[in-house]
């Protein structure tokens, strides 16, 4: 593309990724006038497939790119609806058809899609040019001064080439990814106590899970017969292995494990990783085995998830995407923060131009963005080891859920992030649901030190949940003021319901599973509980108990 940016802008992102150009896009759809630059290292187009690991959506990002961004025509057209999250306990084992195995029966009523980065990043790059946002490519930012006085900008020195740039901005946004060019020039890393390692890969071939087995029932089980469109996860105790498909034809494939159990030196090269499959999953191996002539990269990454001390400044900087913080791709929760942050972003620029004071509202939206950080971080810190357990993990995977679509989601769908009154007012509720969360992931975490992890062979559908199917399907809702805050004491009530029902599933497991502070938390308001509780059942059944001898 031609260089040719202007001297001085009213905001300058660093960085034209998936966050940089979604935010571009996002400012100018807020304000068409407003002078956006973009700045990216790479050269444009960028390579599909082999490209970036971050391929998997989930609600909040899909709802983000669809509609806030109204970019469904491409959603639709150029990548793939996913067919959900799909989680299979075959461990040593190569009968995908004969174990336990997690997942929607048909499409959920909110869409969620596969995403192929290479082809996304490079539209995104046209889309916010036809917007009228100045992009760059091949540039490499090399100083920054950031001014403080509101009246004086931030100066960015850059190159292109060998032609220098120096550029005037109001606004400064970091979505340089894990360079985090801001953070660190701030002093604001901040790391996490979640130690966890990635390898990941790209295959040339498409790879059809829903041909390992020629068991006609197991088939059938899902309509369409699609689990190929799924985010298939293959796990084990420490570890998860995922399977995407991608619009160019290719397949995702990654390891995520906790070092622990199973080091990064064992898989951090292609063939070791294969030879990890062979031992670990052994069916994903046979998948591969044949198509190694197919691999078009290979890469990994030590102790990826981390923080960031603060993300939104009065003072005219923020960050956005992984140069501010990122937790774990398990959920694929990338886009989400993405989503959340970059609207976060628009929000203080419009009260910037309004001519408002930016320092309290920056220093809420920082406190809020963390707090929806730290929920989410509980949902992975020490939950790697009950990840091959048959009978915990798909409980904690439906509470995960309920958790998601009922609050967080919410607030996202009803564009409540920024309704400061409403969730000011929803405080109690909302502090609740976060504490809730805590103590049902230590008591999961308990009750599978214990858990006979029993691996049927059953399909545990989603789908056939009426409350679960109800639940997303609720994010299509338009809610008034009041509606919101009755749907989020809905939520609080429901995730209530369901903690207490986990909490007797797992005392009947094992009569002696530590749960003090769940206890404790349902033992609150127990005589308040609103007549909108349902009392049917909301888990899956527990697996039979064989006693045969």
């Amino acid at each position: 593309m031609t260089d040719t940016a202007l001297d001085s802008f009213d905001a300058v992102i660093m960085g034209g990724g998936l966050a940089g150009l979604t935010l571009a896009i996002q400012l100018k759809q807020r304000f068409g006038d407003l002078k956006v630059l973009v700045l990216e290292r790479r050269t444009h187009p960028v390579p599909h497939a082999a490209h970036k690991v971050g391929e998997s959506s989930v609600e909040i990002g899909a709802h983000y790119f669809d509609t806030v961004l109204g970019l469904k025509a491409h959603m639709d057209e150029a990548q793939l609806r996913k067919f959900g999250f799909r989680f299979f306990f075959s461990e040593g084992r190569s009968d995908i058809d004969n174990v336990t195995e997690i997942g929607a029966s048909r499409y959920l009523a909110v869409p969620s899609y596969q995403i192929d980065r290479g082809i996304f990043e490079n539209f995104l790059a046209e889309e916010a040019v036809r917007h009228g946002v100045r992009f760059v490519d091949s540039a490499l930012v090399r100083r920054i001064d950031l001014a403080q006085d509101p009246a004086v900008p931030h100066r960015i020195e850059w190159t292109r080439g060998d032609e220098s740039h120096a550029t005037q901005a109001r606004w400064l946004i970091d979505a340089c990814g894990r360079a985090g060019m801001l953070k660190r020039k701030l002093g604001l890393v901040e790391p996490n106590a979640h130690d966890v390692n990635a390898v990941w890969f790209r295959i040339g071939e498409r790879i059809a899970v829903d041909d390992w087995s020629d068991n006609a029932e197991w088939r059938e089980r899902c309509n369409p017969q699609a689990r190929w469109l799924s985010t298939n996860h293959f796990v084990g105790a420490g570890y998860w292995a995922w399977l995407i498909p991608l619009a160019s034809g290719s397949h995702s494939v990654g390891i995520v494990a906790d070092p622990a159990l199973h080091p990064l030196d064992t898989i951090d090269t292609f063939e070791k990783a294969m030879a990890w499959f062979a031992t670990y999953q052994p069916r994903l191996y046979e998948a591969l085995d044949g198509k190694r002539h197919l691999l078009q990269d290979f890469a990994f990454l030590r102790h990826f998830s981390h923080g960031c001390k603060q993300v939104f400044s009065g003072e005219r900087w923020a960050m956005t995407g992984e140069a501010g913080l990122f937790l774990d791709p398990f959920y694929s929760p990338g886009s989400d923060f993405i989503a959340i942050a970059n609207t976060y972003i628009t929000d203080l620029v419009a009260q910037d131009r309004a001519g408002r004071p930016l320092e309290a509202r920056a220093q809420l939206y920082d406190q809020i963005y963390h707090s929806f950080y730290e929920s989410t971080l509980a949902l992975y810190q020490d939950q790697y080891p009950l990840f091959g357990d048959p009978e915990v993990l798909p409980v904690k995977v439906i509470w995960d859920y309920a958790y998601y679509w009922g609050v967080l989601a919410q607030i996202f769908f009803q564009r409540r992030l920024t309704d400061l009154p409403a969730l000011g007012s929803l405080k109690d509720e909302l502090q609740h649901c976060q504490r809730l969360n805590v103590a049902v992931q230590r008591l999961m975490r308990d009750w599978s030190a214990s858990s006979h992890k029993r691996n049927p062979a059953v399909m545990l559908d989603q789908a056939a949940m009426p409350w679960f199917a109800e639940l997303n399907r609720s994010l299509k809702d338009t809610l008034d003021d009041a509606g919101f805050k009755d749907r989020i004491r809905a939520s609080t009530v429901m995730l209530r319901q369901l903690a207490d029902e986990i909490l007797g599933r797992a005392r009947t497991a094992d009569p002696d599973v530590e749960a003090g502070a769940l206890r404790a938390l349902l033992e609150e308001n127990r005589g308040k509980t609103p007549a909108t509780a349902t009392h049917d059942a909301m888990l899956f059944a527990a697996p039979r108990v064989d006693t045969r001898a």
